[in-house]
């Protein structure tokens, strides 16, 4: 079994509203460019889009972004079930976190797990060797939108019961370490490991941004970064200076030298 043929089952939830708009745009885009690849006149479009060594070759940049856009496989059952299973998980997903944060989250979580992922490949290497497939396959298309999809279903939702297979009850919070096993069996089906660090930074990224909560702006992270940064230079500054640092009062900080 591999990550990109797995079924996780469906959350078997109740009936509820209508999907959004926009989630039913992605599920078509998804669907349009996976058809588009087989034919001769359009896979040449579809392949600008995959991620692929064109990004650092021939500066194809938006190729880090738009890869999780254009659906990937074979032509089979599976892929249908893929666009089930991701339609049913990101609809919980966007109506927990606003369509602004959901975005963000795919976005986000795709150009980490590329960065990653290339990032691997150039520390490998030759030592890699040949694959038995394209680089970077077991990430492209839905697969990665899969990936972190379930990451951030399991962080908001992890003590929801799911239907394995439709059949095995399993915690919503376990599908973390189990995608990620899924995926480290798929390496040892085509030994992409840039692939599998690609998916494991795709997840990082998705747990992390759904963990800081709703109100992390990127001003915010800035700050924060910011304060680390000022914390340590003053620590520095002490021990070479005989700086003491005293927290209080209204500004918070108050310095006096020894």
């Amino acid at each position: 079994m591999s990550f990109r043929t797995a079924s996780f089952g469906g959350p078997g939830l109740p009936s509820s509203p209508p999907p959004p708009r926009d989630l039913v745009a992605l599920l078509a885009v998804v669907a349009t460019t996976f058809t588009f690849q087989f034919f001769a006149t359009t896979a040449g479009l579809v392949a600008l889009l995959r991620l692929t060594p064109a990004v650092w070759e021939s500066g194809f940049l938006w190729q880090a972004v738009t890869y999780p856009f254009a659906g990937a496989g074979a032509p089979s059952v599976w892929f249908l079930l893929s666009l089930f299973l991701l339609f049913f998980f990101a609809r919980d997903v966007r109506r927990a976190l606003g369509a602004r944060r959901f975005w963000t989250l795919l976005v986000g979580g795709a150009a980490a797990g590329a960065a990653v992922a290339i990032a691997t490949r150039f520390a490998l290497g030759d030592v890699a060797g040949p694959l038995p497939g394209p680089l970077f396959a077991g990430m492209q298309g839905q697969w990665m939108l899969s990936a972190i999809t379930l990451a951030a279903f399991a962080v908001l939702f992890r003590e929801r019961t799911i239907l394995l297979f439709f059949v095995l009850p399993i915690r919503a919070g376990w599908f973390l370490p189990l995608e990620l096993a899924l995926a480290f069996l798929a390496f040892l089906a085509d030994r992409d490991f840039a692939a599998f660090a690609g998916i494991c930074g795709g997840v990082a990224t998705a747990w992390w941004l759904v963990r800081t909560g709703p109100r992390l702006t990127l001003r915010e992270l800035r700050l924060r970064t910011e304060q680390r940064w000022l914390e340590w230079r003053m620590a520095r500054l002490r021990k070479k200076s005989g700086l003491r640092v005293v927290r209080g009062g209204r500004t918070g900080i108050d310095r006096n030298i020894n």
